[in-house]
């Protein structure tokens, strides 16, 4: 790898108005060498230590595999061990996907409600990568376990204030577009900062299912919140105290200055 020839031919695609990254990105030629330079340096530390022990072991060839980047595709060749015990670190056996850049790239686009289909079209557009509705499953499956941590962590025993009210949403279900509730739950802690403290997703908004989200805060350590901001939702007193006795009830200002004017 002749770096005064790449940084040449890089100052010249920049001139030229080439990407830095992306399908025939400037990068992508730069991050190949680093990657097989460092595989290679990996392999060399293991052979050491394989005779260190006594082991006999030895190159054997090289292979060839594909890597998707977020700089482009990239056709990487490793150096491989005569034992077959070599188990790189920068690059793992069988990983196809480089790091978290691309992976993120994906799990935005999920998020803002594109299909696979859509993505993989994308992708194929920006970065010349093929990627199976399959993988792009995988990568967006990741999110879920992180997202239900989030959703089911303990919380302050006292809260001073909540916030609960719910917000209609538009959202797609199944190739149609439908109104989904999206109860938010918003409190201040004793050292008086906010803390989202959980959105729970349902059809419409509805006293029962605000007494399943109390319930939730209980289990969640929630063991009193001194004032309750609502609105005039029937029923919605009446959960709260259910699950909360002592708790007073604020009814949300715009809501008490709309029933004033009726």
């Amino acid at each position: 790898f002749d770096w005064s020839d790449f940084e040449t031919e890089a100052l010249e695609g920049l001139k030229n108005g080439d990407s830095l990254g992306g399908k025939d990105g400037i990068l992508a030629p730069m991050i190949k060498h680093l990657l097989e330079a460092s595989l290679e340096g990996e392999l060399s530390v293991h052979l050491e230590e394989e005779k260190l022990s006594g082991k006999k072991n030895r190159r054997n060839g090289k292979q060839s595999k594909g890597l998707k980047t977020q700089y482009g595709p990239i056709d990487l060749e490793s150096t491989r061990d005569r034992a077959g015990s070599f188990d790189p670190q920068i690059v793992k056996k069988r990983q196809t996907t480089l790091g978290e850049g691309l992976d993120n790239k994906i799990i935005s686009m999920y998020g803002r409600g594109m299909s696979y289909d859509d993505i993989r079209s994308h992708l194929e557009e920006l970065y010349g990568l093929e990627m199976s509705k399959a993988a792009l499953s995988q990568i967006t499956d990741k999110v879920f376990p992180m997202l239900e941590e989030w959703r089911t962590r303990p919380l302050n025993a006292v809260y001073p204030i909540l916030w609960m009210d719910a917000l209609v949403f538009k959202v797609r279900h199944e190739g149609k577009i439908e109104k989904r509730a999206v109860f938010c739950v918003l409190g201040i802690d004793e050292d008086g900062m906010k803390e989202l403290l959980g959105l729970y997703i349902a059809q419409n908004e509805g006293a029962k299912f605000w007494l399943s989200i109390l319930t939730d805060l209980q289990n969640r350590g929630v063991r009193d919140i001194l004032i309750a901001c609502v609105d005039n939702l029937t029923g919605f007193g009446d959960a709260i105290e259910s699950i909360f006795p002592d708790t007073e009830i604020q009814l949300c200002i715009v809501h008490q200055i709309r029933n004033s004017l009726k």
